[in-house]
């Protein structure tokens, strides 16, 4: 209630997911209003990776009465609706009149982002990913704009996830600090982020996932995805991320799973133009040494993401069910989208569509 009221605001509204209404995490956050006036009202009808309808039914709701702020409960998805909705809600328009060259610098409503999985860094980002559903598009929508005005980081809130998402999760933001250190667009401020979330997320990615219910785990996973949102929102994602969002579009494969995925595959192509900054990289995740050299980090760095995902049981695009024919029948068109995003211009080695296009077909059965 002190957060809605340091944003001159007095008519909340939430937007969350039935599973957060399931876990009581809703009535737990209606509790902390005590007057019945201000008592938001709750959409509880977001969806994992959100699409263009389910984000207009949002809107929808959120101009039915004069709300002036939004609380977004949840995971990634019920954030970067709350994200979209709230300048859709102000300014008008449609989702596809904000994607990527677009730059939204003036903010919608006010969004009061708390995070339930320790992942996306959505609370802290100026992005939201939303899913055209006719073209099977990821659009990847920037700017300040999309920036929550307030975020409420509570580890406890991730006790309940379970295994599964708590690796694609984790994987995510271990990416998102990979990403954001080895970036074109790094600087001193996201280098200081990212190497202190993958400090952070290295050590207790297994462990968050083996056994969820140890706290301090968890606690170190939460700051470290918040801290790897922070980092990638300063010098942005890149070629893990341009290739991961079809992957979930035309597949409905999970985000932080398709990044999962392709993380030691893009690594691995990466690595020869940013040596050096790869090697800090797993000198700082500890899975190499003073001594080694450079190009010995290198190859631990892709052996230990490769055991990650052999012991967090990241499936192969053949594992996770998709049919071959239909995988291979896109992947032109998947490397094009990932390529118009822009983030694969962040990348060290920037590819060409023929190049994504191997990549893709390397991940089949790997």
């Amino acid at each position: 209630m002190e957060v809605v009221a340091s944003l001159a605001c007095c008519r909340p509204v939430i937007l969350t997911d039935k599973t957060m209404v399931e876990l009581g995490y809703v009535q737990a956050l209606l509790t902390q209003f005590e007057d019945a006036e201000q008592l938001p009202d709750v959409f509880d009808n977001t969806i994992p990776e959100p699409t263009v309808a389910s984000i207009m039914q949002a809107v929808s709701k959120v101009k039915s009465k004069p709300y002036d702020c939004i609380i977004a409960l949840g995971g990634g998805s019920p954030i970067d609706t709350a994200k979209a909705v709230a300048v859709l809600v102000k300014f008008g328009g449609e989702m596809k009149d904000y994607k990527f060259p677009h730059i939204q610098t003036q903010a919608g409503l006010p969004v009061i982002a708390i995070p339930t999985t320790a992942g996306t860094g959505s609370e802290v980002t100026k992005f939201t990913i939303i899913t055209d559903q006719d073209t099977d598009e990821k659009m990847l929508c920037a700017g300040p704009g999309f920036m929550p005005a307030a975020a409420l980081i509570d580890y406890t809130l991730t006790l309940s996830l379970p295994p599964r998402i708590t690796a694609d999760t984790g994987i995510d933001a271990l990416t998102h600090a990979i990403e954001a250190y080895v970036s074109k667009k790094a600087n001193l401020y996201s280098d200081s982020q990212a190497l202190a979330a993958m400090k952070l997320l290295a050590p207790n990615l297994r462990e968050a996932y083996n056994n969820g219910k140890n706290e301090s785990c968890r606690e170190a996973m939460m700051l470290g995805a918040t801290l790897a949102g922070l980092a990638f929102s300063n010098a942005s994602v890149a070629l893990v991320h341009g290739m991961s969002r079809p992957i979930g579009a035309f597949f409905h494969v999970p985000h932080g799973l398709s990044n999962a995925m392709l993380l030691p595959s893009v690594t691995a192509f990466s690595i020869a133009s940013a040596t050096a900054r790869y090697a800090t990289c797993a000198r700082t995740m500890g899975v190499a040494a003073s001594h080694h050299s450079d190009e010995q980090a290198c190859e631990l760095l892709i052996n230990e993401l490769q055991q990650i995902n052999v012991d967090l049981k990241v499936p192969t695009p053949k594992e996770f069910g998709i049919e071959k024919d239909a995988f291979f029948a896109v992947c032109t068109t998947m490397a094009e989208q990932a390529l118009a995003s822009g983030s694969p211009g962040n990348n060290p080695r920037v590819p060409s569509v023929k190049e994504m296009v191997a990549i893709y077909h390397g991940l089949w059965d790997k």
